[in-house]
């Protein structure tokens, strides 16, 4: 029988109080390949990094440039991502939209919720 402190636990409410955040209803839920997507747009802001439709088209990890597009267009439609200009018109840097960043904050509290409640 698992103990009640246990750091797995923590875990594992994390992931139920996950599970609740996204029944909430706000942005449209992502796909599997949108939600790496997301995760490696989130660590790219974190370090202040710019990322290019064109560059996230070049890594190779998520798919055939087409499919990779196609998952773009799918997250800016749904509310995920914006598009900006940049120096050059032929390439748009990939931001993440508010909404988004909500979203993170919101899972930055579950995870201080799951650590509370061992």
């Amino acid at each position: 029988m698992p103990t009640k402190n246990r750091l797995a636990d923590i875990y594992l409410r994390f992931l139920q109080l996950r599970e609740t955040l996204r029944a909430l209803p706000s942005l449209p839920p992502l796909d599997p390949l949108e939600e790496r997507i997301l995760s490696y747009l989130a660590k790219a802001s974190l370090e202040h990094a710019q990322i290019s439709v064109r560059g996230m088209m070049a890594h190779n990890e998520f798919g055939s440039p087409a499919t990779v597009h196609s998952r773009l267009k799918s997250m800016r439609r749904k509310g995920w991502i914006t598009l900006a200009d940049t120096d050059d018109a032929r390439r748009k840097q990939i931001e993440l939209t508010q909404a988004a960043m909500l979203y993170f904050d919101q899972l930055s509290e579950c995870i201080v919720r799951a650590a509370e409640d061992r």
